[in-house]
């Protein structure tokens, strides 16, 4: 009896120690999972604060605060595109909720090309119907939904502003990044068609490193351009302190995409404001996290802004 008693005591030590063990790890497995955002970009954080602050506070309006009830894996290119492919997929492998990439035509195809079932919100500079993001505008159909920003679109108007400012110019330069070849190819045609209606001549340079954009100057004044103009490339967006001084020390007239350009000492400027993009991104976030589906929802509209220093 005595031995039996000692038996079906262990028993029961046993029984509580395993139970010990199995309770936390229970509790642990019943925490809700907050949602994972993706933020893939093309360029590197250092010149996106205030939009990246805008987003973060559209997405807090939205009852999503970072760190608390929501997380976001940042992957930023710093300039290299042809490292998205790979960070695209490591937000995948990642299992993101959605991947945003605001701003960055290359971050958003990159983001297309890996997934096509993860939702993806994007802010563009060229229709997106054209190179197949979406369906139409008004309904997207498929898991990417965003902004088009009519960067390209409106390099005609961007240059007629630039021809009014300085009606004697006959040359313009135009900068470009080869390595984001949807925004240059499209953005070179619209202003060699504009430039030719006004009996205007178009120079083009192509940058894509620092290095390259000193280069591109020297070869725009060996070249007599009397003024130019960038495409809306996110590279640029982060090289826009060096094309101010670069402009100033060769006196060359430019007209920009953004108006950070004109608030950084840029003569003048013709475009969206990123900051609100970034905040309309966040508010599609929020309403794909409340359970909307990308491919019906509409973008909402863009205004532009000229900023003369």
């Amino acid at each position: 009896m005595s031995r039996g008693r000692h038996m079906r005591r262990r028993e029961f030590i046993t029984l509580l120690s395993g139970a010990s063990v199995a309770w936390p790890l229970t509790a642990s497995a019943q925490q809700p999972t907050i949602p994972l955002i993706g933020f893939l970009h093309s360029a590197s954080p250092a010149a996106f604060a205030a939009p990246l602050a805008a987003f973060r506070k559209g997405l807090s309006e939205a009852g999503y605060v970072e760190g608390q009830n929501v997380a976001i894996e940042y992957r930023w290119a710093e300039g290299h595109n042809d490292r998205l492919p790979t960070l695209a997929a490591e937000l995948v492998n990642r299992r993101v909720a959605i991947i945003v990439t605001p701003g960055s035509t290359a971050a958003t195809l990159a983001a297309k090309a890996a997934t096509a079932t993860i939702p993806i919100v994007f802010v563009i500079g060229v229709n997106p119907v054209k190179i197949g993001l979406v369906t139409s505008l008004n309904r997207p159909g498929g898991n990417a939904t965003g902004i088009n920003d009519f960067g390209v679109e409106i390099a005609a108007k961007r240059l007629g502003l630039l021809h009014e400012l300085l009606p004697g110019a006959t040359r313009f330069g135009v900068l470009v990044n080869p390595k984001n070849p949807f925004i240059t190819e499209s953005y070179v045609a619209e202003l060699q068609t504009a430039a030719s209606a006004i009996g205007q001549q178009i120079e083009v340079v192509s940058a894509s490193t620092s290095g390259d954009i000193d280069n591109a100057f020297a070869t725009l004044v060996k070249k007599r351009a009397d003024a130019f103009l960038i495409s809306p490339d996110a590279l640029f967006v982060t090289r826009r302190v060096q094309f101010i001084m670069l402009a100033v020390r060769h006196k060359l007239p430019a007209l920009y995409h953004r108006r950070e350009f004109a608030e950084a000492g840029g003569l003048m400027s013709y475009g969206s404001d990123l900051v609100d993009q970034f905040h309309q991104t966040s508010v599609y976030v929020g309403r794909i996290l409340r359970g909307e589906r990308p491919a019906d929802m509409r973008r909402p509209t863009t205004s532009f802004t000229i900023i003369v220093r």
